[in-house]
């Protein structure tokens, strides 16, 4: 088992929250934390087993009768346990009586999210970072908030750089070490998921578009969302389009990020942004490989503004801060690809280039920023295919893409 910077966040909210949801995509590494805290002592169920769903379907209030701690996996499976677990947790309030987790968000369903209202902790577990996976104490966040630049010990640049974005961060898939069988196993992970996880949190009329839908998708991340322009291939219309992105958003699958915008500056892009949240699940959406960006380049940039995404929203969670994610885009197309807010108001801004120099034009979106955002901007950061941080400027750097890690 790798570790996990989240186990640290579990642990201090069993001791003084009733119930705790890990939850995130499947296969993230979720099952594997729980046993690991909660240890032989804790009983184990989970909502997998044909039987176990079956006593906990028909008897929600029976199948918690007498137990005093539990962890129950994939509880999103069903949905009427919350409300026994409301009902158990409201007559013995002990702390730490119950480790769900769960593969979608649990609070896009009204009666849950009402339900344990101030009696659940909610831990979002994405799959592995690349400081989980080289065990280092990254300090890229902090050091960004503080307005100094992150440096890199040993960077990774070109070749190196490529195989990390591509092989993607979930457990499973790493284990495999040829391409072909780790795009294979990604392959096999969407059709499981939309046979059975979409089947349990939304009724879908066109199932069999869903996997179909996720390549179109894949083609548009790090673009605007168009929900007319990714249901035009399939003959689908904006609003079921929007339903089913709704649906595979929260399977933790795909994000749209907010735009940014100030009064202070005029004629700011409305619309938000599409992103996968896993490098590795891309790319085999995307039918690309080592091999294939070597000969054609420009397929890297889309895959490492996805992996540069995923690694900052895992940093981010680590922190114990809440931030804000959004994007950045005016009318004359300067753009910056995340803008981040922490509780103080104070911004950073990063930009993705997927070339191994940097350029003073490759600024001027987060200049422009800055110009909007005033004493509130901190620093800005163009992360590239390079190894060495270079000033560009007052509160501007080019940052090697490793110092997420380092």
């Amino acid at each position: 088992m790798y570790p996990r910077f989240m186990e640290r966040q579990v642990r201090e909210a069993l001791k003084d929250t009733r119930v705790v949801l890990l939850c995130g995509p499947r296969q993230s590494g979720k099952t594997t934390l729980a046993q690991h805290i909660a240890g032989d002592a804790v009983p184990f169920f989970t909502l997998d087993d044909a039987t176990t769903l079956e006593a906990a379907l028909s008897d929600p209030a029976g199948f918690l009768r007498g137990l005093d701690r539990a962890v129950i996996d994939e509880i999103q499976r069903a949905p009427d346990l919350i409300l026994a677990i409301k009902t158990a947790v409201d007559s013995d309030p002990r702390p730490g009586r119950f480790l769900l987790t769960g593969s979608a968000n649990l609070m896009t369903l009204p009666r849950v999210a009402d339900s344990l209202a101030g009696r659940m902790a909610i831990i979002r577990l994405l799959p592995l970072a690349q400081a989980e996976l080289r065990g280092t104490k990254p300090s890229f966040l902090d050091k960004a908030f503080a307005g100094k630049f992150p440096t890199s010990k040993s960077p990774a640049v070109g070749d190196g750089l490529v195989e990390t974005v591509l092989a993607g961060g979930y457990p499973e898939a790493l284990t495999r070490s040829a391409w072909r069988r780790r795009q294979s196993w990604y392959l096999d992970y969407i059709e499981a998921i939309v046979q059975r996880d979409v089947r349990d949190i939304a009724r879908i009329d066109q199932l069999n578009l869903m996997p179909r839908l996720m390549r179109v998708l894949g083609e548009h991340s790090g673009q605007l969302v168009n929900y007319s322009g990714f249901g035009a291939p399939l003959g689908m219309n904006h609003v079921t389009v929007q339903k089913y992105v709704g649906v595979l958003e929260s399977l933790f699958l795909i994000c749209t990020l907010p735009p940014w915008y100030t009064n202070a500056l005029k004629r700011l892009t409305k619309s938000p942004k599409l992103h996968f949240l896993d490098s590795g699940l891309l790319a085999a959406l995307r039918g690309i490989t080592p091999e294939r960006i070597r000969r054609d380049r420009q397929h890297f940039g889309p895959l490492l503004e996805t992996f540069v995404f995923g690694e900052i929203l895992k940093l981010a969670s680590w922190t114990g801060t809440r931030h804000a994610f959004s994007h950045f885009r005016d009318k004359q197309r300067n753009e910056v690809g995340i803008v981040i807010e922490d509780e103080r108001g104070r911004i950073v801004g990063i930009e993705v280039k997927a070339a191994a120099t940097a350029t003073a034009d490759d600024f001027s979106g987060l200049r422009r920023l800055a110009a909007g955002a005033g004493k509130k901007f901190v620093s800005g950061i163009v992360l590239y295919d390079g190894d060495r941080t270079v000033p560009f400027g007052e509160r501007m750097a080019a940052v090697p893409v490793s110092a997420l890690w380092s």
